[in-house]
């Protein structure tokens, strides 16, 4: 019995060493999947987050009104168009991810042709707070001056408006079959001649904020014509197969799901754009505004990353769980979270050792160098938390659970962050950095129980909805194939 001893342990250890080598086999075999779809996913958010950005750069050449006109439209008028239009086009995510990973591709088509027409009526909604820009502008603290100018350049930006209706349900079609690469090809050709000619018409030709408005309209009318054309030429191996009258069937249940995808999505985009807003209610706020300004600049770009894995994660677990894979969606999951998390402890390393030297990047004033360098450690804590943050979204969206996360959003974010916020910043006088704490616990809060939730949840239970969903929602189609 002695003697057996020592071989059962060593058995014993052996088999726990394969399994380890197992895990470790699996979680690269799963990461590659995963930077497959967050590469370049990552490298289009970035391209298309630096047309308005290069804009932005190019119009502070030509005037401070023109740069402030570019920047509140781009972040206030804008912004709200883009919150609301990415938001309601994620709902495809949910549905174009199943059906995929179900093997009903033809669904895809007919799912992005609601999107469309739902998008559309939202642009069409949407054009008056574009029209009436200056006085909502005002209203919310603007100068008469920036307004004026920002209002005159949002009438100029209305076709923006409308390729963002086309643009983000053609993204999540590619996306779900992940045909991120053509997305990627396209972005980039385009971030290309935006530059080049918005230096021409901007600057060399002297058109201002004419040029500026003419270049944004254009490059964003030719990503989404460059992506519809290679929809169109290669059918996207059977998803597209020509429009159809089902677009306008079961519409009621389109639209719920894409407004609980809006407000899910609009309530995390606008909430740090409310930091900079109430920072400007502050005594003094020029400086705090400045330098606040500079931290979300670079949260901006941070953010792309964390788009980047959004999106990845979003496909992976929405075609998994189509396809009745649970086990593998749920660790899919295990994986980004880890990877995701790897990359914003980098990020905060990153920006709290150059916290005395990337202010000046943007700024020559020592005194909002310094504000800046204060606000580095509330950005480094933002930076780690919006690296795992998102990626729980895009679990969310994958698995379809937008209403609830929308529900959690108003409560971490509005009833405790912002109100936290507040009292911090303005009764307890703790100003920029208080305003600021206060909406970290917020976020901080929020990702606490999407951890939860995520932890506790029943996948072989989500594989089932993914099933009945796409029966649901693809009856017609199947009906005819």
């Amino acid at each position: 019995m002695d003697n057996n001893t020592p071989l059962l342990v060593s058995n014993h250890s052996g088999h726990e060493q394969e399994e380890k080598v197992g895990i470790v086999k699996e979680f690269g075999i799963e990461s590659k999947k995963l930077w497959k779809i967050a590469g370049p996913a990552i490298f289009t958010a970035i391209c298309q987050y630096s047309l308005g950005a290069l804009t932005q750069v190019f119009s502070g050449f030509v005037g401070d009104v023109e740069l402030a006109a570019v920047s509140v439209e781009n972040s206030v008028v804008a912004g709200l168009a883009f919150g609301v239009m990415l938001g309601m086009g994620s709902a495809l995510e949910t549905l174009c991810g199943q059906a995929y990973g179900a093997g009903q591709i033809r669904m895809l088509g007919v799912y992005m042709q609601r999107s469309w027409i739902i998008l559309l009526v939202t642009a069409c909604v949407l054009v008056p707070v574009y029209v009436w820009s200056p006085p909502i502008l005002e209203l919310v603290g603007e100068t008469d001056e920036i307004s004026e100018a920002a209002g005159k350049f949002a009438l100029w930006m209305i076709p923006q408006l409308f390729a963002y209706a086309l643009n983000f349900p053609i993204q999540k079609f590619l996306q779900a079959q992940r045909k991120v690469f053509v997305m990627a090809w396209i972005s980039a050709v385009v971030l290309v001649i935006h530059t080049l000619f918005s230096w021409l018409l901007m600057l060399k030709l002297g058109w201002g904020l004419i040029g500026a408005a003419v270049m944004l309209n254009t490059s964003w009318w030719l990503i989404v014509i460059a992506q519809l054309l290679y929809i169109f030429i290669t059918k996207s191996d059977g998803a597209w197969s020509g429009f159809s009258w089902l677009a306008f069937a079961d519409l009621f249940g389109f639209v719920k799901l894409s407004l609980a995808s809006a407000v899910m999505l609009c309530l995390e985009f606008w909430y740090l754009m409310v930091l900079v807003v109430i920072t400007g209610r502050l005594n003094n706020p020029l400086i705090p505004v400045d330098a606040i300004s500079i931290c979300m600049n670079i949260n901006g770009w941070d953010a792309m990353i964390a788009i980047g894995f959004n999106a990845a994660i979003s496909v992976r677990v929405s075609n998994e769980l189509g396809a009745g894979n649970a086990k593998i969606a749920k660790f899919a999951v295990v994986v980004v979270s880890i990877t995701s998390v790897a990359i914003g402890v980098v990020c905060l390393a990153v920006v709290l050792a150059t916290r005395d030297y990337f202010p000046y990047l943007f700024t020559n004033s020592d005194a909002v160098a310094k504000e800046t360098t204060k606000l580095a450690l509330l950005l480094g804590v933002t930076v780690l938390l919006n690296s795992l943050q998102p990626v729980l979204s895009g679990v969310a969206v994958g698995a379809g659970w937008q209403a609830l996360v929308a529900y959690i959003n108003i409560g971490c974010y509005y009833i405790v962050g912002l109100p936290a916020g507040i009292i911090l910043g303005f009764t307890f006088d703790f100003g920029v950095e208080g305003i600021w704490s206060g909406m970290i616990g917020g976020i901080a809060l929020q990702t606490l129980i999407l951890i939860v939730v995520v932890s506790l949840t029943n996948w072989n239970r989500e594989a089932d909805e993914a099933e009945s969903r796409v029966q649901k929602w693809g009856g017609g189609i199947a009906a005819q194939d």
